[in-house]
């Protein structure tokens, strides 16, 4: 398994506590992924759920050459936007946007909720229905809707690679039990990421696992939350709403 090496597609996976926010011992808990994705040749690139130390995400893209042209939000949890969580306040889009004027891309149902987080303006968003296209340079980024951690958490899909945030890790799933998250739109949202290419690489919101990726196809073996096999056998398992 690898990420599918263009001499121009840029890719950076970066580990919260690690990578980014190295002093933060909640960034450090959380073990967040922030990804840089962007086209070497243009110089551009997106930053996918900025956190914790933004201007360390920033540093990084520019060490790269690169230019971040705008923000993937995957949903509106504050160790993915930033705002108030656990009595903490977690940097995220408001600070970075202190820094560079750039769009933040949500899905269009969880607009409201990364406003009422992050207390950024709605003229600062720019908001997605499922099947949306960002590009940046050449590349393409298809916002795949996959309500069930929240009501408008959205995955990625660009040049083989599922960035899947928080609703499907390498071992488990988003919770279902937190304010906006239904049970059986994470089954739906799980059995639509199950019809992408098995040779998709899997990359997550947050490093539960020793891998920090996986092929579709072997997340698919050997996830128990792709284990049930209807809805009603989905729904025994992990409870209802």
């Amino acid at each position: 398994m690898s990420i599918q090496e263009e001499t121009s597609f840029y890719f950076r996976q970066l580990l919260s506590g690690r990578d980014f926010g190295i002093n933060n011992p909640i960034a450090q808990q959380m073990v967040n992924f922030a990804y840089l994705i962007g086209d070497r040749d243009t110089g551009e690139c997106v930053v996918i759920d900025p956190a914790y130390a933004v201007r360390d995400l920033i540093d990084i893209a520019e060490s790269d050459g690169m230019r971040i042209t705008g923000v993937m939000a995957s949903h509106y949890h504050p160790d993915h936007v930033g705002g108030n969580m656990m009595g903490h306040t977690i940097e995220g889009v408001s600070a970075l946007l202190e820094h560079i004027q750039v769009p933040i891309h949500v899905n269009e149902h969880e607009a409201p909720w990364v406003l009422k987080t992050t207390g950024i303006s709605q003229t600062d968003l720019c908001s997605h229905s499922a099947g949306d296209i960002v590009k940046v340079g050449q590349f393409d980024i298809t916002c795949v809707h996959t309500p069930g951690h929240t009501p408008g958490s959205q995955c990625f899909l660009t040049n083989g690679c599922l960035i899947s945030g928080d609703t499907l890790f390498l071992e488990g799933c988003g919770r279902t039990d937190l304010p906006g998250s239904n049970v059986a739109d994470m089954y739906n949202s799980l059995n639509t990421l199950a019809q992408l290419p098995d040779s998709t690489v899997v990359l997550p919101g947050h490093q539960y696992s020793a891998p920090s990726a996986a092929l579709l196809s072997d997340v698919k073996e050997y996830n128990y939350v792709f284990k049930p096999k209807t809805k009603e056998q989905w729904l025994m398992m992990f409870g209802h709403d």
